[in-house]
């Protein structure tokens, strides 16, 4: 089982149709394995082998999906690094990891020489574009032609989180994994040949990755990459090239909605446009509906899960704030009360997601210490509360750590932040709490005006006239900022609003 055999096959069945495209230039299904293969010989001549591990620290371009799968012909396992990572938490990663090479852009060499020096992996940096290492390792040797065999426990990838609460875990992702995730991918969304992916999404998320790029790949599809993402070029790129299959992180969803609210772009082309990331308020999703046409489909999943756990096929209606169902060829499901004990079907009770089956992690790399805290008798805790209905669809609800509680009261921020989007002054909100000296906790909104001039007052205004922000749930304080912290992959960085509006001790 080695999910280098999947795509290779591919690439025979569907050898002369595009595979990738970039810029002005494109690549066929052969051209791509024919390109993995070479770099897969150049390893070889390099060394490495079963279990090892190539690093890739870049944006989306074709050398990245090119270097997995050689890695992978070769047996080792690829590393996709952040490329948002400030020095701290990349040299952490990639450390911890023990690559021996890593993949990255010429412009990012001084940095990492200085930042790995006294490293060997500092020496055998490959950088791509035109006359680099990458180039040079394919044009200079010939396509390896035998696949290392690889077991399904075996690790195909370790892809670290962004580590916004602390520093990054590196998630191991077996073969098994990535092949169940890919089959369960095409599954609900029923992908074919003809579907043509506008990749917006980084290769270094699993939604970039295993949502989007392999599952393609593995039909014999196409992928438009996006190196950087720039709403501008995304719309331009989804009007002119007519994709199929694509979708966002919030932050995404939200430039698009906005940007296109009041001068509407039609995108009828889309089959499947998803979006996930984090809890995105249904305001700003009927934004970006109003926009461009496109009927959404919200995802949910995580590193641990290899991306996509929960979700729903396209043209069938979910209940009013579902997600989905849970996809079952690959996940088993319990909602299990804090005290312990699984949640019924149907009850309104709020319980935490957990998950095992076939998309699941195995564990941490180097981190057994966290098994224990994250395992129980198999089963994966996700830290994500959530209610599921007596028909099974699944409702978001919140993090666990998010939750606020004010006055004895649980308040969850972002069922706030769904009424709160809805002020028209408003582009973006996100609610946390704040220490108060009688309420303990207070619910605070750190929002993104549509204009110049909004002012705390009318914003408070506006929530005290709204039947849903009473009580408890009224946001007491209100911070205007320019931008919302993220995550590099795209997620709201709610550790950082903490730190900035409610610090230690504050």
């Amino acid at each position: 089982m080695n999910i280098a055999n999947l795509l290779r096959r591919s690439a025979r069945d569907h050898a002369a149709r595009t595979a990738l495209r970039w810029d002005d230039e494109e690549a066929t299904h052969e051209r791509f394995a024919d390109d993995a293969a070479r770099f897969a010989s150049w390893l070889l001549g390099q060394g490495v082998g079963p279990g090892q591990r190539v690093g890739f620290f870049l944006p989306n371009t074709p050398e990245y999906l090119v270097g997995l799968l050689g890695a992978w012909q070769v047996g080792a396992v690829g590393v996709p690094l952040n490329h948002l990572f400030p020095d701290a938490p990349l040299r952490h990663a990639v450390v911890d990891s023990g690559a021996t090479h890593l993949v990255v852009p010429p412009g990012d060499v001084p940095r990492l020489k200085a930042l790995l020096e006294g490293l060997p992996v500092a020496d055998h940096l490959v950088t791509t574009g035109p006359g680099g290492g990458f180039a040079a390792a394919i044009a200079e040797h010939e396509p390896a032609a035998h696949v290392v065999s690889r077991l399904d426990g075996d690790d195909a990838l370790i892809m670290y989180t962004s580590g916004s609460t602390g520093v990054p875990k590196g998630v191991r992702q077996t073969h098994r994994n990535v092949a169940a995730q890919v089959d369960a991918v095409i599954d609900v969304y029923g992908l074919g040949p003809d579907d043509h992916a506008l990749n917006c999404m980084p290769i270094f998320h699993v939604a970039g990755l295993q949502l989007v790029s392999l599952p393609v790949l593995a039909r014999g599809g196409q992928i438009t990459l996006m190196a950087r993402w720039d709403p501008v070029v995304w719309l331009d790129l989804a009007a002119r090239l007519r994709p199929t299959y694509g979708g966002g992180v919030a932050t995404m969803v939200v430039d698009i909605g906005n940007r296109t609210v009041d001068a509407p772009v039609v995108l009828d082309s889309f089959r499947v446009f998803m979006y996930g990331g984090s809890r995105t308020p249904s305001a700003v999703v009927r934004r970006l509906e109003a926009g461009t046409g496109v009927t959404p489909i919200e995802i949910y999943g995580q590193t641990e899960q290899n991306g996509l756990a929960v979700s729903r096929a396209p043209g069938e209606t979910c209940p009013p704030g579902a997600m989905g169902h849970p996809l079952e060829q690959v996940v088993q499901v319990r909602i299990v009360q804090p005290g312990g004990g699984d949640v019924p079907p149907g009850s309104d009770d709020v319980g935490e997601l957990w998950v095992r089956g076939d998309a699941v992690t195995p564990g941490y790399w180097n981190r057994e210490d966290l098994h224990a805290e994250k395992f129980v008798d198999g089963w994966f805790r996700t830290g994500d509360l959530v209610r599921r209905d007596a028909e099974g669809w699944l409702t978001y609800v919140d993090r666990i750590d998010d939750m606020i509680i004010s006055g004895g009261e649980n308040i969850f921020p972002q069922q706030v932040e769904e009424h709160l989007a809805e002020c028209p002054d408003l582009a973006e909100v996100a609610v946390i709490g704040t220490p108060h000296e009688r309420w303990i906790e207070q619910v605070t909104a750190v929002v993104v005006p549509t204009r110049a001039g909004v002012e705390v007052d009318a914003v408070l205004a506006w929530c005290a006239g709204n039947p849903n922000l009473r009580g408890m749930h009224t946001p007491r304080r209100v911070e205007i900022v320019d931008a919302l912290p993220r995550t590099g992959s795209g997620k709201l960085d709610r550790p950082s609003l903490r730190r900035m509006f409610a610090p230690e001790g504050g």
